[in-house]
């Protein structure tokens, strides 16, 4: 399998170079020019597969001859060593739970995944690792790569956007971990990575990958619990819809991917907080990039959603095409909050904002289709956003452990203004 730059100005390259490079030389994302359809057989015995190896069958086409079956197969046991489970909320609704890795949080399938491959591929070349994070990326990615011998880990977040829990769990651990908060937001920080991987001067002195989802290896494996969720359903008569909290457009781009490779999906729902580009795009035509809106959702609060990219070229930059196979809604903070009561005083079952969004989104498609089955996607757990949610359903959220000990931690940061001079800066010394 070969992978191109989405900016179509760059060669062609094998899993191992797209993993490693992060972003092609003309800036563009990596994407594969094929997107192999499972056999029907993979379908029929989905509900006996593990998350491993469902991984196995689906990423194996991609990474072709760059690891052996077992090399996959280990890889792949390491990282998804966590259950994602589908909780049947009534007959035709259920939520997937994303938040049983160790970080809590749907970023830990992408991350765990791509640190595996990312440390195979380097071998003892010293590598550093760039992310920007609006949430909850950072602790996936930082737990993930923490101890990783050869790899050095530097994430970039806004100063004040972020919760507390989330901060904590990437300031905390130290070692080949290093945070620097950014005096801005978060698209401020997804430019300065951008801007670092296409700066001569840092490519020449250092060996840079990225672990956002604009690396292909943090992308395809999210593909693999759309699979998973399927896998679990008990009603397969209905059609199927999968509503996505979107900010960055991976987990939703790899939905449709995993619908290009067969899965039997009727529809996505993009839903959005107030940094609605995509939703306005599919109003108006225009894709119109400005600056995040802080949200209490802030793992969405992006304005220039890099994965976007991808979709254009699923769907051959076709709009019509495009709203054929996804609707997009955003919705306010108000709209959030008054959700998570609402939902809980209803089915007893505690939102997280992201989810929450994701559950207004469904509800929205649902009011005029009925006959359909909906599952909304819960990203986080509810206790990473302790204080929003219990503001609102009036009773103490359970703090997991792991939480609790990271807020005791003390955290190592460093401070740097949003300009691409200081991060250089930091990196060159």
């Amino acid at each position: 399998m070969q992978f191109y730059s989405t900016n179509h100005q760059s060669k062609k390259v094998g899993f191992r170079e797209a993993v490693l490079k992060g972003l092609a030389d003309d800036k563009g994302l990596y994407f594969p020019e094929g997107i192999p359809l499972l056999p029907e057989k993979f379908f029929k015995d989905l509900n006996q597969l593990s998350l491993p190896e469902i991984g196995y069958h689906f990423l194996k086409p991609y990474v072709g001859d760059e690891l052996t079956a077992i090399e996959l197969k280990y890889l792949l046991e390491d990282a998804l060593n966590f259950d994602i489970p589908l909780f049947e909320i009534d007959s035709g609704l259920s939520v997937l739970e994303l938040f049983h890795g160790p970080t809590l949080a749907f970023k830990d399938v992408g991350a765990r995944t791509m640190a595996r491959f990312l440390s195979r591929f380097a071998a003892n070349q010293k590598t550093t690792i760039l992310v920007a994070t609006s949430g909850d990326t950072g602790s996936a990615v930082a737990h993930g790569f923490y101890g990783v011998d050869n790899v050095e880990v530097v994430i970039l977040y806004p100063k004040g956007k972020v919760s507390l829990l989330q901060e904590k769990q990437f300031t905390t651990l130290g070692g080949n971990i290093t945070a620097l908060e950014v005096d801005g937001n978060f698209d401020d920080c997804q430019r300065m990575v951008k801007e670092a991987f296409a700066d001569k001067e840092l490519k020449e002195k250092l060996t840079l990958s990225s672990a956002n989802s604009i690396n292909i290896a943090r992308l395809l494996p999210q593909a693999i619990y759309y699979f998973y969720a399927y896998g679990q359903l008990k009603d397969k008569s209905k059609p199927l819809v999968f509503s996505v909290p979107s900010g960055n457009y991976g987990n939703l781009t790899a939905g449709l991917i995993a619908k290009r490779s067969g899965l039997p999906v009727a529809r996505f729902i993009a839903s959005s907080n107030r940094n609605d580009v995509v939703p306005e795009y599919f109003q108006t035509g225009y894709f119109r990039p400005r600056p995040s809106i802080s949200t209490i959702s802030n793992a969405m609060d992006v304005g220039n959603p890099s994965n976007f990219a991808r979709m254009l070229e699923l769907y051959n930059n076709d709009l019509r095409k495009m709203m054929s196979e996804i609707s997009a809604y955003s919705f306010s903070d108000e709209q959030t909050r008054n959700v998570i009561s609402e939902f809980y005083r209803q089915n007893q079952y505690i939102l997280d904002p992201h989810g929450a969004v994701a559950y207004l989104g469904l509800d929205a498609f649902k009011s005029d289709h009925i006959e359909m089955y909906g599952i909304f996607l819960e990203t986080a757990h509810p206790a990473k956003f302790k204080f929003i949610v219990e503001e609102q359903i009036t009773v103490p959220v359970t703090m997991p452990e792991s939480l609790s000990e990271s807020l005791q931690k003390k955290m190592h940061k460093l401070q740097i203004s949003a300009t691409f001079y200081h991060l250089k800066g930091f990196l060159l010394r």
